[in-house]
């Protein structure tokens, strides 16, 4: 089968479909950055650099021709579902309503597949308003089938839950895949064996450490020597001084007051400002990694870009292009490629069977 990425973002969600066996041939990303990123990343796919609502459907033509082999996909920009953003969680803000460019396209090109992808909040945005119009929209043209799922079921060392909502037009049961049962690589798993690094180091190309990598990280470095986007935000002494008072599992709480003056009420802090990683349990989820500050296990900084990386579930060979505010920003809003995959698993082999009894029959 054939896919079309839509908000596309560095491209977790065509990764994980590409390792599950689709061939990713289009994708749309309006951030100049993220798109370089997709691209560099995956060679054979034509990236539409611009938003999405300039997508016509003589874009899409070709796509439309192979509608039977083709699952769209995608993700609209989530930072208005998010339960740390209450500020946008509304009917006014417009990128709350891209969604509708989804239906858009799947009407224009009506795929055998879609996916749709974005964070948990969105069940409880505005009472459901957005998802309840979402599946009006959708219900009368494909059998919809939707999840929260978890990544750290399925072998991601991070507790981030998505909500995934998957259409089939010609009305193919679906079943979402169960977690994989078996252990869930823990932080320690994804980065102990990268390369100790101080604050602010920016340079982008490291050799590996000394230390044996787990079964989890041997997987990410796939016999490369060395890896790219080991790099950290260089903070302030005064920032430096907070880390030091926080324990693994800690957060804010355990800051001195006197360190937190700048802060007109620390209390309205959310838990996860100041959070140092514990190393022997999975992540909490790696969103606005930088905003939060969150913190290495072990060492008095915050976490470099492969770092964060590692913990979503990218390759070493993946590298991100832009600034480090940029390549940290499109760690953070990406779907965790093992998600992913399983996702995508679970749809090629239901359309496989299908396919096989309809040739059957």
């Amino acid at each position: 089968m054939i896919g079309v990425d839509l908000f596309s973002g560095a491209g977790g969600m065509s990764l994980g479909a590409s390792q599950a066996g689709v061939e990713v041939a289009f994708a749309v990303e309006s951030d100049p950055w993220a798109a370089k990123t997709f691209a560099e990343n995956h060679k054979g796919t034509r990236v539409h650099c611009d938003d999405i609502r300039t997508l016509t459907k003589t874009d899409l033509s070709e796509f439309s021709k192979r509608r039977d082999e083709l699952i769209l996909f995608g993700g609209p920009p989530c930072q208005g579902f998010s339960w740390s953003n209450l500020k946008t969680r509304n009917l006014e803000n417009d990128s709350n309503w891209l969604f509708l460019e989804f239906v858009r396209i799947i009407d224009q090109v009506r795929p055998a597949w879609f996916v749709f992808e974005n964070v948990q909040g969105i069940v409880n945005t505005e009472a459901g308003r957005f998802l309840d119009e979402l599946k009006s929209l959708l219900k009368n043209k494909y059998a919809l089938s939707e999840s929260l799922l978890n990544a750290k079921d399925f072998g991601v060392p991070q507790d981030r839950t998505r909500y995934f909502l998957v259409g089939s037009r010609d009305d193919i049961p679906f079943s979402f895949p169960t977690a994989v049962g078996r252990h869930c690589p823990t932080v320690d798993d994804a980065i102990g064996d990268l390369p100790v690094l101080q604050n602010g180091e920016l340079q982008c190309l490291r050799p590996y450490g000394t230390r044996k990598p787990s079964a989890y990280a041997r997987t990410l470095r796939n016999r490369q020597q060395s890896c790219h986007n080991h790099l950290v935000t260089r903070n302030a002494r005064y920032v430096l001084n907070r880390y030091e008072h926080v324990p693994q599992g800690g957060n804010w709480e355990n800051i001195p007051a006197r360190l937190m003056k700048n802060y007109a009420d620390r209390t309205r802090c959310h838990t996860g400002i100041y959070h140092r990683l514990r190393g022997d349990q999975p992540s909490v989820v790696i969103g606005n990694f930088r905003k939060n500050m969150l913190i290495h296990p072990t060492q008095d900084r915050g976490l470099s870009v492969r770092e964060a990386a590692r913990i979503q579930s990218f390759p070493d060979s993946f590298r991100f292009h832009g600034s480090i505010g940029f390549q940290q920003q499109q760690v953070g809003n990406a779907v965790p490629p093992l998600l992913a995959q399983a996702v995508f698993g679970a749809i090629l082999s239901k359309a496989s069977k299908s396919e096989r009894i309809a040739t059957w029959q």
